[in-house]
């Protein structure tokens, strides 16, 4: 989980995301997306309509063992996140180290 803590961070800071799930429903519906990272808390009926665009889209998901507001301390953001949308994982391996 270390991993993935130091590579969702630097994605924050040095690739271009978007925050919420909204944002992560239309980024699989448009396949912008290279992964949607998702909370372990996340509303299952939120989690199934992701995972549905996701699949029609080939993007990759990926549910993060922490609660919402963990994934938020995480990225640095003073409120809950229950989806994280990284469109450029920028100088992050996240990709990498989810694909293994």
């Amino acid at each position: 989980m270390a991993d993935i803590s130091k590579a969702v961070r630097m994605a924050v800071d040095t690739g271009k995301v978007k925050f919420g799930t909204r944002d992560g429903v239309k980024a699989a519906l448009k396949g912008d997306a290279k992964l949607i990272l998702l909370s372990g808390n996340c509303p299952s009926e939120t989690r199934a309509d992701i995972e549905r665009h996701a699949k029609l889209s080939g993007v990759g998901v990926h549910v993060f063992s922490g609660t919402s507001i963990e994934l938020g301390s995480l990225c640095g953001k003073p409120f809950p996140i229950s989806a994280l949308t990284i469109l450029e994982p920028g100088n992050s391996s996240i990709l990498e180290i989810i694909n293994k």
